[in-house]
């Protein structure tokens, strides 16, 4: 029997990522252990730039009791771009996972969603991520075709329905 990692219980801060955190959250990403091995090509060289951030709805989880620079140590982000509707990115640190973060991440990502007009949101899933985006509501609606030689396998498709208040 395994044990489970309890929620989070530290105060958790979620705001607008600026420029500044650019290098944090390639860092986040190019990290991931879900992306080792046989994925390391779809985040090799992978960069977050302040560009990206500032063309997109980007956000940030952060520890609030914890100070890393500016704002609190990076936990987690998301990215939310609004046309056509899909979140595009959406991290957690590996030693924050399993603690009910990345479903944090999703709720806000929701209600930003509702708050811009849309009433549905697409994401591709990476394939070791498809139990979790089941969890946290995402219906799947297909699958995303293999895009050589980044990423040389299918991936699935999901959709957030976002239901008005």
């Amino acid at each position: 029997m395994g044990s489970r990692t309890p929620p989070v219980r530290r105060p958790i801060t979620i705001r607008r990522a600026v420029a500044r955190d650019a290098k944090r959250l390639t860092r986040l990403v190019r990290g991931s252990r879900a992306y080792e091995g046989e994925y390391a090509s779809a985040v090799a060289g992978y960069r977050v730039g302040p560009d990206y951030i500032e063309a997109h709805h980007a956000f940030v989880a952060v520890d609030a009791a914890e100070h890393e620079g500016q704002g609190g140590r990076i936990l987690g982000f998301y990215s939310l771009v609004l046309a056509p509707p899909e979140l595009d990115l959406l991290f957690v640190a590996d030693d924050a996972q399993g603690r009910g973060l990345g479903r944090l991440l999703v709720t806000h990502m929701q209600a930003q969603a509702r708050a811009a007009g849309l009433d549905r949101v697409r994401v591709v899933s990476h394939r070791p991520a498809e139990d979790f985006y089941h969890r946290v509501g995402a219906v799947r609606i297909g699958t995303a075709r293999a895009n050589p030689p980044a990423v040389p396998w299918d991936r699935p498709e999901f959709e957030f329905r976002i239901l008005p208040e």
